[in-house]
């Protein structure tokens, strides 16, 4: 990956780039949900997303603004936080990617009164190399680590556009973190309308 590695959700945010803010936001903070599992920092809880330690941070401020909103927040399942107020998650996702230089935030006026952001991705090395990615591993030329295992498996349970079809190898994963995968994509497929929707930045 060009310039360093792109956290779970920055993946999906940008896979989902041409898709409705709507549609990324669910997207988004599933992976955002799973990279706090696969950290250890969210654990389940008979089926209860449930933070381990009240005072752990991550420092990714995407990450750890999730974290702080399950642990302040009335239990709820993890389909139900894929959906929950998912736009705090993809906004913070994307000011992370203005900050390392991979999208830049243009900022408007609608109706020359209310203001708006949209978002143009400037880094496309970065994009290209994540669906070149996708080809190879999907298409069975490469084996993925568990990030990219985690990505493509959320992205293929959005219904994703990826650049090939085919069937993300399994990944040995500890059997909680499988049932939390296993709820996150049924979330997706419950969450995520079966056609893409206009880009609406």
């Amino acid at each position: 990956m060009p310039n360093g590695p792109l956290s779970l959700p920055a993946r999906l945010c940008l896979l989902a780039w041409d898709l409705d803010p709507t549609r990324a936001a669910a997207v988004v903070r599933a992976g955002a949900l799973a990279d706090l599992a696969r950290r250890g920092l969210l654990v389940d809880d008979d089926g209860i997303a449930t933070p381990r330690d009240l005072d752990s941070r991550t420092g990714d401020p995407a990450l750890d603004g999730l974290l702080e909103l399950v642990s302040e927040s009335f239990p709820h399942d993890w389909r139900t936080w894929v959906t929950l107020h998912a736009r705090h998650t993809l906004d913070a996702v994307r000011e992370h990617l203005v900050a390392e230089g991979v999208l830049r935030a243009e900022k408007h006026r609608v109706l020359g009164v209310f203001p708006s952001v949209d978002h143009v991705l400037v880094d496309r090395a970065r994009a290209d190399a994540l669906r070149t990615e996708a080809h190879q591993v999907l298409s069975g030329a490469a084996v993925p680590d568990g990030t990219t295992a985690t990505t493509l498996v959320l992205a293929m349970a959005a219904d994703l556009p990826l650049p090939a079809s085919g069937t993300v190898p399994a990944v040995p994963t500890d059997p909680g973190l499988t049932a939390v995968l296993h709820e996150l994509e049924t979330g997706l497929r419950g969450a995520v309308p079966a056609a893409s929707l206009p880009k609406g930045r």
